[in-house]
């Protein structure tokens, strides 16, 4: 009896030790992500983020994920920064071109490494030094718009539009080389255009305003983070005007924009945690890893939307299918499902 009271107690022993020698090879890596804005794009890469990041985790590794949201406002993106590094975050990960450069800053000096989602051109941000070796500790997810691509959209519904909106924010770099790309190709057209720019959601509501007045065929506006915002507020004055506003993400569709052509943000999210998770696990080095871009020929309509507009959604379809890969149907709503 004693000899076998005595194996029971060895055999708990084994298995407590055991466990207990399992709890410890347990890793678990803390992420910080910070994102530029609310809106339903960028809400969506970060939602597939924290799902892929569940799935690759086991009793071996955790992800304590830190998020938060600046709106816009660079103090307190700087502030959230600051303090994912005080609570010894092993990545950060910044979503939208301000957010990249913003902790692309503040790690130069401790190698802390980055991965941005959704920067639309990372070399002329000045992120990296070419996508294919990005050369110091950040690299990351882009969403290139193919501008010709949107504006032939454009002309295919509408061959005798002689004058184009251009809607954005002049201050973001996500905006920059498109709309010089949206000149260049309405120049060699011969077609005019007209600039309305603005900051806020309120300079936004007057620059719309304005572009309606001067009786503008059709509005582009590229993946800017300060139209987005605004375009629940916007759409309707688009529509009852008849006017087509053609944009840079599927985000505006949802929110009203007659036309969203872009990347699928679900999928750039799910590709923003294998990097992550490649950087963390595998100890790969941001330096070396390509930044990662993907095929951006989705067109999304808003189908109440087109009907507002007097668009025939099987003709408008028709017209568009040439310039796509593929063509989505979105209603508004706020945020995807």
């Amino acid at each position: 009896m004693k000899k076998c009271i005595s194996l029971i107690l060895v055999v708990l022993l084994f298995v407590s030790l055991t466990i207990s020698a399992y709890a410890e090879e347990k890793t678990t890596y803390t992420v910080g992500i910070c994102n530029f804005v609310d809106d339903a794009s960028l809400n969506q890469i970060i939602a597939n983020i924290r799902a892929r990041l569940g799935e690759l985790e086991s009793d071996q590794v955790s992800f304590n994920i830190l998020e938060d949201n600046c709106n816009l406002d660079a103090n307190v993106m700087n502030q959230i920064i600051t303090n994912f590094l005080a609570q010894k975050a092993d990545l950060l990960v910044g979503v939208a071109t301000p957010v990249a450069m913003g902790m692309q800053a503040a790690t130069e000096d401790n190698g802390v490494p980055v991965v941005f989602a959704a920067v639309s051109d990372p070399l002329g941000a000045g992120l990296v030094d070419s996508l294919e070796t990005p050369g110091a500790n950040i690299t990351g997810t882009s969403d290139y718009l193919d501008t010709n691509a949107v504006m032939n959209l454009v002309f295919a519904a509408d061959p005798d539009a002689d004058l184009i909106g251009l809607l954005y924010n002049v201050s973001e770099d996500s905006s920059t080389a498109p709309i010089a790309a949206a000149k260049e190709y309405l120049d060699a057209k011969g077609v005019k255009y007209i600039e309305r720019t603005g900051t806020t959601v309120d300079e936004v509501m007057l620059a719309v305003d304005a572009l309606v007045s001067a009786g503008v065929d059709a509005i582009f506006t590229p993946t800017d983070n300060t139209i987005m915002n605004a375009e629940l507020a916007i759409y309707e004055t688009f529509a009852d005007a008849g006017i087509p506003h053609y944009t840079g993400a599927d985000s505006f569709a949802l929110n009203g924009a007659f036309l969203g052509y872009g990347v699928d943000y679900a999928n750039l999210g799910m590709e923003t945690a294998e990097m992550i998770a490649d950087i963390l696990l595998n100890e790969a080095a941001p330096e070396t890893t390509p930044v990662r871009t993907f095929d951006n020929g989705t067109a999304t309509i808003n189908t109440e939307t087109a009907e507002a507009l007097g668009f025939d959604l099987s003709d408008i379809k028709a017209k568009f299918e040439p310039f796509c890969t593929q063509i989505v149907e979105i209603t508004t709503a706020e945020e995807f499902e």
